[in-house]
């Protein structure tokens, strides 16, 4: 019987080389997943629990809207929380999110017709993406912490009637009886309490000052880029009012002031809502 004989590179070749290869292709394309892949699944996923907070919120509004508008007494909202949690800020907390004064001018002298307002809010904070999103003052807004703008995803109810020469603005509050957050699923139960309302004759020529002051000390929670946006736009298309100066820089915290001519005599309507949060 005739021995093979192996050459040199055949004596090199054996079942645990090519296993080694093998396994370390695998090794290799598990690492490029999970460097390039996973992060990107985690974004996805952080990207899709905003989206379904920012409906939850668009819901919420619509409850606020129902008790304050609709005079429902009672409302309830069944939420799934992912990716973060859904906190209740009192309008009491301090430091607020922001105070409003509503004066009949930004000089001297002056007379308040709403001094020191403040809403408080239902806040979804991101874990992952550094990202909230507020229900305050009837309005949606969001920001991330990141950058030093803020969008607002739906507006309060403020309006003008040119027919009648008159002009609605909402105030909204939220207060709860113990600090509430919650994370999963959960029934945000909401109760109207006291209510307020103001009615102003303004005479033409006149003008009014709207004072937004939001807290610097809280880390993130600046959202005077999205009021600014919002006070300039709808103010702006008011037929009978001008804005004529703004002094303050949004984005930056501190106060902005927002100074209205009226052209004829308007009647202005505040209407302020306490929201009571039972349970999240």
């Amino acid at each position: 019987m005739a021995v093979r004989k192996y050459s040199l590179a055949e004596r090199g070749v054996s079942e645990a080389i090519g296993f080694m290869l093998i396994f370390s292709i695998m090794i290799a394309g598990i690492g490029l997943v999970t460097l390039y892949g996973y992060p990107t699944l985690i974004q996805q996923q952080s990207s899709a629990n905003e989206r379904i907070m920012e409906k939850n919120m668009i819901v919420l509004q619509n409850d606020v809207k129902s008790l304050a508008y609709k005079t429902v007494p009672y409302k309830e909202s069944s939420l799934k929380v992912e990716g973060g949690s859904l906190t209740v800020y009192n309008a009491s907390s301090t430091p607020a999110v922001f105070t409003m004064d509503i004066t009949n001018n930004c000089g001297s002298p002056t007379t308040y017709y709403v001094g020191a307002f403040r809403s408080g809010d239902l806040r979804y904070s991101s874990d992952s993406a550094d990202t909230d999103i507020s229900l305050q003052n009837g309005a949606v807004v969001k920001r991330q912490h990141a950058e030093s703008g803020s969008a607002m995803l739906a507006e309060p109810r403020w309006f003008y009637d040119n027919k009648t020469n008159t002009m609605v603005i909402n105030l909204i509050g939220f207060n709860s009886t113990t600090s509430m957050s919650r994370a999963g699923i959960g029934t945000v139960q909401t109760a109207m309490g006291a209510t307020n309302y103001t009615y102003v004759n303004i005479p033409a020529g006149n003008s009014l000052c709207v004072n937004y002051t939001s807290d610097t000390t809280l880390n993130g929670q600046d959202y005077s880029v999205a009021w600014d946006n919002y006070f300039m736009k709808t103010l702006n298309n008011a037929p009978d009012i001008t804005v004529y100066s703004r002094t303050g820089t949004p984005g930056n915290g501190g106060s902005l002031k927002y100074t209205l001519t009226v052209l004829n005599p308007m009647t202005l309507v505040i209407k302020k809502y306490d929201m009571v949060i039972k349970s999240l």
